[in-house]
């Protein structure tokens, strides 16, 4: 299937590693133009030239570096058309632990940035014609972690500003969609649950019976920016292994 990104301008958020580095190659692969933003520059720069990609380095936190970002994307490729909103999670740790003050680190890691770069993006989106906005998120949307107290009380939010932002830019043609990925093998998840990863009785509740890939949350993207994906917009699509037991 030509999923139509041959051309196609992206920005990856985190993308020196992971799911962000995944989603890099998987656009890379179908022909899009990459814009690889992280903070560690040898790393960013080693992988944008081994995939082709333009390495921009800096802290997603930082206005001043997201700024740098678009100009630098811009400049070197001329269009924005497809924007992943990815990165770090805040601390572990239990609910009854949660000061204010961690609540508003894990907002301005998890939502302010994702606010900044849209509104930065939001012109060349439109001028796009088939703008796509993809953010990875969590389970944590639909179903509270264990002792993930932070990532339960502010991914839903920025879920919940994700979809209205679908509702306003659906009549530009801009589509606003939502990756809930379950237990992927990342650095994340190794910094969870150890170097061995989920012990066996956490690998039971997923009925794939496994972890995830990277490169699947990558494929769920590539999609999602596609020509043929222009009609999902405002959706929060679980790649789990059938793990969360919702019926929404």
């Amino acid at each position: 299937m030509d999923l139509g990104l041959s051309g196609r301008t992206a920005i990856v958020l985190g993308a020196s590693q992971g799911m962000g580095l995944a989603i890099s190659e998987g656009l890379a692969s179908e022909g899009a133009d990459v814009a690889m933003f992280a903070r560690r520059a040898e790393v960013i720069e080693r992988e944008a030239k081994r995939i082709g990609g333009l390495a921009v380095t800096g802290d997603l936190t930082s206005e001043a570096d997201l700024e740098r970002l678009v100009d630098e994307t811009v400049k070197a490729f001329g269009r924005i058309d497809v924007v992943v909103l990815n990165g770090g999670g805040p601390p572990p740790g239990p609910a009854a632990s949660v000061t204010a003050a961690d609540v508003a680190a894990a907002v301005e890691l998890l939502l302010v940035p994702h606010v900044r770069l849209v509104g930065l993006c939001l012109p060349y989106l439109r001028k796009s014609g088939r703008g796509r906005i993809v953010a990875i998120e969590s389970t944590s949307v639909k179903e509270p972690i264990a002792n993930l107290a932070l990532s339960n009380a502010v991914r839903p939010g920025v879920v919940g500003w994700l979809k209205t932002l679908a509702r306003e830019l659906g009549p530009e043609g801009i589509t606003v969609n939502t990756i809930a990925p379950g237990r992927i093998d990342t650095e994340r998840l190794h910094a969870l649950y150890g170097p061995d990863g989920p012990p066996p009785e956490a690998l039971a509740l997923i009925p794939a019976r496994r972890v995830g890939a990277p490169a699947e949350i990558a494929a769920t993207v590539c999609f999602l920016a596609s020509e043929q994906a222009a009609y999902i917009s405002g959706a929060v699509v679980p790649v789990d292994g059938g793990m969360l037991n919702g019926l929404f």
